[in-house]
């Protein structure tokens, strides 16, 4: 692993500590602030909104101009946002602080290209699960903090330690180096969509979208449903978070090395279990490995992504990446809501429909999904231009 990749998997792993302080209890802290679930699910979705708006041209700028500026930016925004957040005594204010929180989701495109043209002889989902499981190890101790803190000093606090440990990893990302943009790139931006939305490309982006649904449906809510249904403490619930930030590092660690295609499906049948612990258990054991299992969905993310990748060119890659996180933010935006509602009706109902779900998408992606493309493509040192 190069030098760039060690300052990244840094950076990830102590922006991942802050972020497992709140990010997972911001459900419980609207609850706090007065929202019931069906509108803790609006705002959500509104957040969903917000990450999504910047991933499109985010990638194509990366392409254009750079990666690196782009990582700089998001890291600071996301350092600005949670200060926003952390000093919010008031639900609106809070709910901007969490909306430019979720603009920085547009760090993915860029940071995802970065990892990939880092790579050397990795394969594309080898490099993505790899890293990710770096931000995953600090998500593991995140919400025991977040967890503690929250029981001991109030939620908000949080947010205050968050800010500190976001100041850390902003001091690494900006150590990297910038990379050459790729030769072959084309500065006319609609003849880049042109290139990157073919067929096949299009119908792979709905075809992630169903899959992710699926897979996210039942996570919104899930922390309120052992709150307030199951009657999980919220230190009990901070290890749970970690419980899962641990699923993320040793699913990415395990599944990682395998093809795309039949890492996706391993990943899909362990989200399975996550839904079926989830609505048949009723202690912390159950508990325990069903949030160990929703590790998974980071995974199938990464999976997602490495198959998308063998379907478009080194020089559009930003701009791919960033049209499949726009698909994702896309779900973020759809799921919550439902999960709401779902939740209203039955506390306890999203868990069989999401499962049932995942199964049949699972059939659907293994028969659909492009099997064209690989995951190695330029796995040798991509040309660059000078």
């Amino acid at each position: 692993m190069n030098k760039n990749l060690v300052l990244i998997a840094l950076a990830l792993s102590t922006w991942g500590v802050g972020e497992g302080m709140f990010y997972f209890f911001q459900p419980l802290y609207l609850q706090q602030l007065g929202a019931d679930p069906v509108k803790i699910g609006a705002i959500l979705g509104i957040v969903g909104v917000a990450m999504g708006i910047a991933h499109l041209p985010a990638g194509y700028l990366a392409d254009r101009f750079g990666r690196r500026p782009l990582l700089i930016t998001a890291w600071v925004w996301g350092l600005l946002a949670t200060g926003v957040m952390a000093v919010a005594s008031s639900l609106p204010l809070f709910v901007l602080g969490m909306s430019l929180y979720g603009v920085t989701a547009f760090v993915s495109g860029p940071l995802n290209s970065y990892i990939t043209a880092e790579r050397g002889q990795w394969s594309v989902s080898r490099a993505l699960t790899l890293i990710s499981a770096s931000f995953s190890v600090g998500a593991v101790i995140g919400p025991l903090m977040g967890g503690w803190i929250g029981e001991h000093l109030g939620l908000r606090a949080s947010f205050r330690f968050a800010f500190i440990m976001f100041i850390v990893s902003t001091s690494l990302i900006v150590m990297i180096r910038p990379q050459p943009v790729e030769s072959g790139h084309n500065k006319n931006p609609s003849a880049s969509f042109e290139k990157v939305f073919n067929f096949t490309f299009v119908r792979f982006i709905f075809l992630v979208f169903g899959i992710f649904f699926l897979i996210y449906l039942p996570q919104p809510l899930a922390q309120n449903y052992l709150q307030n249904e199951r009657g999980v403490s919220l230190a009990n619930i901070g290890f749970l978070l970690s419980a899962r930030g641990f699923g993320v590092v040793l699913l990415n660690l395990l599944i990682g090395s395998l093809d795309a295609g039949l890492g996706l499906v391993v990943s899909q049948a362990a989200m399975i279990l996550f839904s079926i612990f989830m609505w048949t258990g009723s202690n912390m054991p159950a508990y325990l490995l069903g949030y160990a299992m929703l590790g998974s969905s980071q995974t199938a993310r990464l999976m997602l992504m490495a198959k998308g990748r063998g379907l478009v060119g080194a020089e559009h890659m930003g701009l791919a990446y960033g049209a499949l996180e726009t698909t994702l933010a896309l779900v973020a935006v759809l799921a919550p809501p439902l999960a709401g509602a779902l939740y209203a009706i039955r506390p306890d109902l999203v868990f069989p429909i999401s499962g049932i779900g995942i199964a049949i998408s699972t059939l659907a992606g293994w028969l659909w999904l492009p099997k064209s493309g690989t995951d190695r493509t330029n796995a040798s040192s991509p040309k660059l231009a000078e």
